[in-house]
């Protein structure tokens, strides 16, 4: 048996703590993975220009976050021999498949925020943090 057919062979599950595929769930599903991804879907970019795509990763998260990633074979990394040295990064044609199915997930959520935010008020009105017993203590309303 060839390592190919080994591997379809296999039968894989994510809620083993076993699976290989739960570490690469890991790495799409992060924040840094999902919103990495969802980027490189609108295109190709160069480090620095993903860097400010998505807003808020340090250069040792997006780095660690790309290794990942072009590991698990979803995103291609392309070093060009010039001077400076330019390097490139984009999907592969799995990478695109799945920050497709990413940005369902994320389009879904931004389309229902407000729905969020309604029931984040209703749960924060009825679970006070014991912070917000003391704030009003201290202001006097206890």
């Amino acid at each position: 048996m060839d390592e190919n057919t080994r591997l379809d062979a296999l039968a894989f599950d994510v809620f083993s703590r076993q699976c290989p595929s739960r570490g690469t769930l890991e790495h799409v599903t992060g924040r840094w993975g999902s919103l990495t991804l969802g980027a490189l879907y609108e295109g190709g970019f160069r480090f620095n220009e993903l860097r400010r795509r998505v807003d808020g990763v340090s250069e040792k998260m997006l780095s660690q976050t790309l290794h990942a990633l072009e590991r698990d074979g979803l995103v291609h990394r392309e070093a060009q021999p010039t001077n400076p040295p330019r390097v490139d990064y984009e999907l592969t044609p799995l990478g695109r498949q799945v920050a497709e199915r990413l940005l369902g997930l994320i389009e879904l959520v931004e389309g229902r925020m407000p729905e969020v935010l309604q029931a984040r008020d209703r749960y924060d009105e009825a679970h006070p943090s014991p912070e917000a017993g003391a704030q009003e203590a201290v202001r006097g309303g206890r």
